[in-house]
């Protein structure tokens, strides 16, 4: 759908964690994410990105390519050709999900309507914890002990520890493990055979994104999923069997739009899905809600992880997250 006479405009915000969010790489205390507004003939969408350093992205550099975008764009801007004009990325995902949220605006339609085949259901998440010493997230998982699936953040000192220690602080819990990259092929088999003896259901990311060739090379005890190293659909064929499972995020794709073409093709492939997410608001999250209808695994937490929400907000309820309401997006 083409949208003319539009006007675009974008803004950073901050929210406060609740304590410290902590993975192999860095640690930090706010949520710092972009808004994007569309505005088109008395109708506006919004959406949220999270730039990520990680990925060459900061709020600066995020802010800027929309504004570049809106003076390419002159005011016209064609949803469905975005991708051709924008890199994948975090700004691309907040224009693309906000033109989807102008678009059930404008139209009357939820963007549900679009972007799933049945009528979207709450989904379960996972519950992130954050990289600590062993004793500190045994405590934090035995706090959760009552959430179906936790996340733990690995790439430490003593990795071996602390997934023993989750493991026992909540034994009814699925638990994935995601060690950002952090871990060596050398120290992979031992970790893998550990992970298997604790009953682990899944590793995220174990190694660097340019050394994981030698995931060909190795039995997969545990089901392996592909985070860093996958960002768009161009990059599936590359993965295959490498990963048994795809983490796709709105902020790496570059959109909703990118982001349903890489689920079908990985489905397509024989890969299990997860649906994942920055640390951002509720904003960030319900594009993603729609998305993950299918997923093998839904990690949705961001929200759960903020001191405060914005407003309005998705419903978290338990283990679960519901579908978001118009007055928030979609």
């Amino acid at each position: 759908m083409k949208f003319s006479g539009c006007q675009i405009e974008a803004w950073s915000e901050e929210y406060p964690i609740n304590g410290v969010f902590r993975i192999s790489r860095d640690s930090r205390k706010t949520a710092q994410v972009v808004v994007c507004r569309v505005i088109c003939d008395g109708h506006s969408g919004v959406a949220e990105c999270v730039p990520y350093p990680r990925y060459g992205e900061s709020v600066e550099s995020v802010l800027a390519s929309i504004k570049e975008a809106a003076t390419a764009f002159n005011g016209s801007v064609d949803g469905d050709t975005l991708d051709e004009k924008m890199r994948p990325g975090a700004a691309r995902n907040a224009l693309d999900c906000a033109l989807w949220d102008l678009r059930a605006k404008m139209t009357g339609r939820h963007a549900h309507t679009i972007a799933c085949t049945l009528p979207p259901r709450p989904v379960e998440t996972a519950f992130t914890i954050s990289l600590d010493d062993p004793d500190r997230m045994s405590d934090a998982a035995r706090a959760a002990s009552s959430r179906p699936v936790l996340k733990i953040k690995l790439g430490g000192n003593h990795d071996i520890a602390a997934m023993h220690a989750v493991s026992a602080a909540a034994p009814n819990s699925r638990i994935i493990i995601d060690a950002n990259e952090a871990w060596t092929p050398e120290a992979l088999p031992e970790l893998m055979r550990e992970a298997a003896g604790v009953h682990i259901a899944l590793i995220e990311q174990p190694l660097p994104a340019t050394e994981d060739a030698f995931l060909h090379e190795i039995p997969h005890s545990v089901p392996i999923c592909a985070d860093e190293s996958a960002h768009t659909t161009d990059d599936l064929e590359s993965l295959r069997g490498r990963y048994d499972i795809i983490n796709i995020k709105l902020d790496k794709a570059g959109g909703l739009t990118e982001a349903l073409k890489m689920r079908n093709r990985a489905r397509e492939l024989g890969f299990g899905v997860m649906i994942g997410c920055m640390v951002g608001t509720s904003l960030s999250m319900a594009p993603a809600v729609l998305l993950a209808q299918d997923a093998d695994y839904v990690d949705l937490d961001g929200p759960l992880l903020l001191a405060n929400d914005r407003t309005p907000a998705l419903r978290y309820a338990g283990n679960t997250v519901s579908p978001p309401r118009r007055d928030l997006w979609g």
